[in-house]
């Protein structure tokens, strides 16, 4: 129990806090009885060393060091009521016809006959409003889950996004890296690895929030839902969440166009800039959207291009079949981009259009709703009734999503992240010596040496004689692949970013400690042997108990590299040692630039064989292995394509470039988005 070892140290705390000036009054008094005349600083510069002045600066000493623990704590405690007060205001309060609810079903409790049968009451059920669940992470206590994920929605650092619409931004973040994997060209000796840039921390975040809590893919695209939630025809948005769920209808609008290409979104320069600031300008080229200056040119595209088609059905609402059988429009712009006669036009034609007009303030015709700092809409008509609630997203959080979600840009990638590009570190070092380490040195046993071999390639697993281990926590897990990833180790702040991105690292130190010695514990139950070792405040996996192999991988392809001869059995040796990705079943955001690193290592590798092998059918033979690691990578496909049409098989050439185009288009619907991205 951990509350015992905290009351003997709030104990101590207080009698160091209260014992230390109680002595020094009794003994020797106040450090200072007023300022010193001028006879006793002669007296001190003729003689500074006195039995007076020496007992007079121990105290001042005694009194300094007890200031600096007095202040050390009173930081602690107010870095605890911050800590406190921010959960507390993330805490949902019930609604007013909660709250009314919950009175009368208390009433009804206290007010029936004492003849009753008790039970164990249920759980009670999180508001209805708010569709709260609290992210379960495994790896910190109860009272420290600082990432929530609901319901119906993830909660990251800078806004809230609903459900569908963070799995729209995984998969948006999927398709980067296949846009990056497919783009890469090959090259043996000068790999070009600075589009591994990892992902801005928004898109990171989400991503491991969706990792850690799995569940089957929404086939929403956010748009019904917004038909769904806000009046026929539009809406205007007044209220301090005004302009975060403007911007959360700009990120969900563009996602849902990559989803379906019939959907258009409309804003004017003057709103992106508002909603964007200084990266309007550069981003708004690259998204896919119109932009036009005026409300009366907003009227214009919204103009139907014929007579609305498609029978009604009964009970659905007006404009509803043409948004979701047609071409659906949606049109976001301020209150100041239109007098009152043009702002009522625009909606006299959306109405007509069946488009959806949203104006970020208000709407001189109405209907007017206010959007709160959570994101809830509220009818003004009915006040006392929840509405829903909008996507969320601050500035920043705005530009991490729509920096994934835009098209490719020939310049640098976007600093977003302010990380530096990803290098390929080579091979590993050679063995470094033991380490000084903070625990206990193994126990002497009876038994054979134990050999520990982690593997990373493909379905990560710790091997301890060649028996799986099984690893209870996630973090655990992460912290033994990244370490084998990082032979030079990596430091508290490295493993905490990765692991949990988008969270503040105070919060995190805990976590990870809990998260290693839960590991070491494990290991400690099986085996003996230190695996990991902690110095300088880096942490690394010991050489001496533990192999990994993608160490033995890295090896590999440094000597098969450097082979002059026999390099078919070099290739076959990385082969071997690459029987799959980077621990492809996992889907930690952070592993993407390391498992691409990895791949590209094994084709750079591949081509640079092909290119120096004079036999061609063993050139071709090498190429369709690297084809075989690599499905997705075009410029090995074409130069295998060149290979068979130069032996002359053209048409198994254009076979190995149509089943390359499958492969792609399988990928793409696998991740919901449009092929022509």
């Amino acid at each position: 129990m951990r509350w015992p070892r905290q009351l003997l140290s709030l104990i101590f705390v207080l009698a160091f806090l209260v014992g230390p000036p109680a002595v020094l009054l009794t003994v020797i008094g106040p450090p200072l009885r007023g300022w010193p005349t001028s006879e006793q600083l002669r007296a001190w510069l003729e003689q500074p060393l006195t039995e007076e002045t020496l007992t007079a600066g121990l105290a001042i000493g005694a009194w300094l060091i007890w200031l600096l623990v007095a202040y050390t704590v009173a930081a602690r405690i107010i870095i605890r009521l911050r800590a406190t007060t921010a959960w507390l205001r993330r805490v949902p309060l019930p609604t007013p016809l909660q709250a009314t609810a919950s009175g009368m079903a208390g009433a009804a409790v206290f007010g029936v006959t004492t003849n009753t049968v008790t039970t164990t009451p249920p759980e009670p059920p999180q508001p209805a409003a708010t569709g709260t669940a609290t992210f379960h992470d495994e790896t910190a206590p109860d009272g420290h889950r600082d990432q929530a994920v609901r319901e119906d929605g993830v909660a990251v650092a800078g806004g809230w996004l609903p459900r569908d619409v963070a799995e729209q931004v995984t998969a948006a973040a999927a398709l980067v890296w296949l846009r990056r994997r497919r783009d890469y060209q090959p090259h043996p000796t000068h790999p070009d690895d600075t589009d591994l840039t990892p992902l801005p921390p928004t898109v990171t975040a989400v991503q491991a929030t969706l990792a850690e809590t799995p569940s089957t893919p929404s086939l929403s695209d956010g748009f019904a839902a917004l038909v769904e939630a806000l009046p026929v025809g539009g809406v205007g948005l007044t209220g301090p969440g005004a302009l975060p769920v403007g911007r959360g209808l700009l990120v969900t609008a563009i996602l849902a166009g990559q989803r379906h290409s019939s959907t258009t979104l409309i804003i004017t320069k003057a709103t992106l800039a508002v909603l964007l600031g200084p990266a309007a300008e550069t981003l708004g080229r690259r998204l896919p959207l119109t932009i036009v200056d005026t409300a009366d040119e907003a009227a214009q595209l919204l103009q139907p291009a014929g007579p609305v088609t498609g029978e009604a059905i009964p009970g659905q609402r007006q404009g509803e079949t043409s948004s979701r059988h047609g071409h659906r429009k949606m049109a976001l712009l301020n209150d100041h981009d239109g007098n009152e006669q043009q702002m009522k036009q625009l909606a006299e034609t959306g109405n007509v259009a069946a488009a959806l007009v949203v104006v970020l303030g208000e709407r001189p015709d109405g209907p007017n709703w206010h959007a709160d700092s959570t994101g809830h809409l509220h009818n003004p008509h009915h006040p006392d009734m929840p509405g829903p609630r909008l996507c969320i997203l601050d500035r920043t959080a705005t530009i991490d999503l729509l920096t994934v979600i835009a098209s490719p840009d020939p310049a640098p990638p976007h600093p977003v992240s302010g990380r530096p590009p990803l290098t390929y570190t080579g091979p590993p070092e050679l063995p470094l010596p033991r380490q000084v380490t903070r625990h206990e040195p193994p126990r002497l046993s009876t038994t054979p040496r134990q050999r520990l071999h982690l593997r990373v390639l493909g379905d990560p697993q710790l091997l301890i004689d060649g028996e799986p281990l099984t690893i209870r926590r996630s973090a655990g897990l992460q912290v033994l692949v990244y370490l084998a990833i990082h032979p030079n180790g990596a430091d508290t702040a490295q493993l905490t970013d990765a692991i949990w991105p988008g969270l503040p690292r105070h919060s995190l130190t805990g976590r990870l400690y809990t998260a290693l010695s839960d590991l070491r514990s494990t290991i400690r139950t099986a085996s003996d042997l230190p695996v990991i070792d902690h110095s300088d405040d880096r942490y690394r996996l010991n050489r001496a108990y533990i192999d990994v192999d993608l160490w033995g991988l890295r090896t590999a392809i440094h000597q098969a590299a450097a082979a002059l001869t026999h390099t078919t059995t070099a290739w076959q040796t990385v082969l071997d040692a690459y029987p799959a990705d980077l621990a492809n079943t996992r889907t930690w955001p952070w592993l993407d630039p390391h498992r691409e690193a990895t791949r590209r290592r094994v084709i750079d590798l591949c081509t640079a064989l092909a290119a120096k092998e004079p036999d061609p059918h063993r050139a071709l033979q090498l190429l369709q292995d690297g084809v075989r690691v690599d499905p997705h990578n075009a410029d090995l496909h074409r130069i295998a394509s060149g290979a068979l049409a130069a032996l002359g098989n053209s048409e198994q050439a254009a076979e190995l470039q149509h089943r390359h185009q499958q492969t792609l288009r399988r990928t793409r619907l696998a991740l919901h988005v449009r092929k022509d991205q």
